[in-house]
């Protein structure tokens, strides 16, 4: 599996995912300028770890089967749908799977969530993830200083805290920090260059 640093953090009033910019495969750095943080809906967004080739296509047609979804209900999905299409999607791909690791994360009538997926479907629901092979080193930032009821702002600054320590100590992950806020007022994707 290609080295990632993916995170997702719930927050009070949002949700926010990132993801760092290398493409690498094994010790082969393929791109420093890849995204791994896509739009799926007005509300809903997706973060992955694994072949950009693969999230690519799976987040296109999760997009397009919610799409229709709105279209012919005159309501857009909740977050839970949108993972568990993409789900679907995964377990039907299963002997000949998308090598992608997951995070869909979004803001519906419910409030905030987040939900992880691996690469045959499992769905778990969660207040903060990463997934990739920076994951482990983000995880223990994240267990330590995570606290229920943080601000979209909080959240970002705890996503750069936990990306800084994972890049500094995966050689997959690096070139930066792709980082998308989804809250009530919409969705916003800025750079950060974490020297």
């Amino acid at each position: 599996m290609p080295g990632a640093t993916t995170i997702g953090v719930v927050c009070k009033d949002g949700v926010v995912l990132a993801s760092e910019r290398r493409v690498s495969y094994g010790y082969f750095v393929m791109s420093k300028s890849g995204k791994k943080v896509f739009q799926i809906t007005d509300s809903i967004g997706a973060a992955c770890a694994g072949l950009v080739a693969d999230m690519q296509v799976l987040t296109k047609e999760v997009a397009a089967y919610l799409h229709m979804y709105a279209y012919e209900r005159d309501r857009a999905a909740s977050v839970r749908s949108a993972a568990k299409v993409m789900a679907n999607l995964l377990f039907e791909r299963r002997l000949f799977p998308y090598l992608a690791q997951t995070i869909v994360a979004g803001i519906d009538e419910e409030g905030p969530s987040l939900y992880v997926l691996d690469p045959l479907g499992s769905v778990i629901d969660d207040k903060y993830a990463s997934v990739g092979s920076g994951s482990e080193i983000a995880v223990g930032v994240l267990e330590a200083e995570f606290k229920e009821g943080l601000s979209v702002d909080q959240g970002k600054e705890l996503i750069k805290k936990a990306a800084k320590a994972a890049l500094a100590r995966d050689i997959g992950s690096g070139n930066g920090l792709d980082i998308m806020t989804i809250t009530k007022s919409g969705v916003k994707e800025e750079g950060e260059p974490l020297t």
